[in-house]
Order: C-alpha cells, then sequence, then structure tokens
C-alpha cells in the first residue's frame, strides 16, 4: 500500500550512538566468512548469518544486506555496519530467524549522476553489484531459503544499491528497505512492483532528500512505497536507534514474492 509521511525520530546524537554502540559490541562470529568468485574472476567476500535454531524441513527467509561507502574493502569484517547486525539481536534472531547474506564490495557498488551544478540526481550501478546475483542465486541452492521471502536493505550506497537490484531483477525480491538512498530514476518503471519501504532525512543533502520525492512521485499512486520522511535528519543521523531495532525485520516479513 503506498504510503507517504513525515516521522520525527529521536535523531540525537548520543542516542544514535549508544544504538550503534550497543550492535557494534554484539559478537559476530555467528557471521561466518565466504568468498564468492564471480564470471569474470572478481572476489566478492561475504558473510552469511543462519538462523540460531533450524528445524528440519523448514526453509527460512533470505535477506541481503548492503554496506555504505565508508564500508568499502576486502576485509570481510567492514560490511558488518549496525544494519547487519540487527539480525545479531537475540530477540530479533529468535522472532526473525533467517539467513542473512552481507556480501563487501572492493569498489562502489553505485555511482552518482549530476546536474549541471553538480547536484546528485541519479544513481548508476557498477558493475560489481550485479555480480552478486548469481551469488544469490548460490546462497538459495545451498541452504534451506524459501525464495518467496528474499528481502534486500541497506543504507545510502547500500539503499541506492538495494533499489538498482531491484531495477536489474524480475521475480527475486520480496521487498526492500532503502535509507538515504539514490534512486536509479532511469528504472523508475521497474521499481513499481515490488513493495519499497524509503526512508530519507529531510535534511541529506550528500544523498539529496529531492531525489526520494522524485523517486516517489514518478512512481505512480499504484506502487506500494512506504516513504518515510524524517524531519530533521541528515545523511549522517537517519539512521537513528528507531530503526535499530526490530521494526525493519517486522516489515519486511510481512511480504512475500508475488509471481
Amino acid at each position: 500500500m503506498r504510503e507517504e509521511r513525515s516521522v520525527s525520530f529521536q535523531i540525537d546524537s548520543a542516542s544514535g550512538a549508544d544504538a550503534r554502540k550497543r550492535l557494534n559490541n554484539l559478537p559476530d562470529a555467528d557471521y561466518e566468512p565466504g568468498y564468492y568468485t564471480t564470471a569474470n574472476k572478481q572476489t566478492i567476500p561475504y558473510r552469511i548469518l543462519k538462523p540460531a535454531r533450524q528445524a528440519s524441513g523448514k526453509k527460512y527467509p533470505l535477506v541481503i544486506t548492503l554496506h555504505n561507502s565508508s564500508r568499502i574493502g576486502t576485509d570481510n569484517q567492514k560490511q558488518l555496519e549496525p544494519l547487519a547486525r540487527i539480525w545479531l539481536d537475540r530477540q530479533v534472531r529468535h522472532k526473525y530467524p533467517a539467513f542473512v547474506l552481507a556480501p563487501q564490495f572492493p569498489v562502489r557498488s553505485a555511482n552518482y549522476t549530476t546536474d549541471s551544478a553538480g547536484t546528485i540526481v541519479s544513481a548508476v550501478p557498477d558493475t560489481i553489484l550485479l555480480q552478486i546475483i548469481p551469488l544469490i542465486d548460490s546462497i538459495k541452492r545451498q541452504y534451506s531459503i524459501d525464495t518467496s521471502r528474499v528481502y534486500v536493505m541497506g543504507y545510502s550506497m547500500g539503499g541506492s544499491s538495494a533499489l538498482s537490484l531491484l531495477a536489474h531483477t524480475r521475480n527475486t525480491f520480496a521487498a526492500a528497505v532503502a535509507i538515504a538512498p539514490v534512486t536509479e530514476m532511469e528504472r523508475v518503471s521497474a521499481l513499481t512492483k515490488t513493495p519499497v519501504w524509503l526512508i530519507h532525512g529531510m535534511e541529506d543533502t550528500e544523498n539529496p532528500f529531492t531525489v526520494s520525492k522524485r523517486f516517489f512521485k514518478a512512481a505512480g499512486q499504484a506502487a506500494p512505497i512506504r516513504f518515510w520522511q524524517i524531519a530533521g535528519a541528515t545523511h549522517n543521523t537517519i539512521v537513528a536507534p528507531e530503526l535499530l531495532s526490530g521494526k525493519i525485520p517486522a516489515w519486511l516479513f510481512k511480504h512475500t514474492l508475488q509471481q
């Protein structure tokens, strides 16, 4: 269901820092390391979190978490940013059991185009982003995955990449969460079928809030987009404690892929 509303969160830096610190202090050894070699011989490090308890014969959702540009690298550690660590929380793991895939990109997964004034207006996915589609397929074959419940989420570059994955695939993702993204505006028509929770700070000038406004308007009345406009939030304060909780898992788990 299409929804647009302004939302006020507690976005002071102290509360945000406390929430991130709590998640960053959670042991992450359950995120097992792996490496995927693409068709063109690129290596993509990844971590995968499995459900704490798996029932025999049961299939589980798969969540893909995509990192922001500050986590680019090959150490197979930095990509475990707070949004990936939500799934380590004991209550979340108990209530929303899932496989969680956290790839790490060695280069930017999304680049941005600008207008004549230098303002960001759209996103262009790097080829490395589309290389994780075969990785996702391999994870689905390897583990007991409910292929009707595959989700993608990310912040900043990761949010942009989440939307681009939706735009370049069909019948793959049941829902997506994109926080402070830049949308691939040339492919908006491909983003009108899958439920998207679009979250953007109204004071964001780094990945301009105006791009999300344009995306929401261009998608049309029938698009299942939930657009939360966070009053007072900038690019660096948008990931507030409100979002570092079970709210995102709860919303994702409501959705099943409609063929």
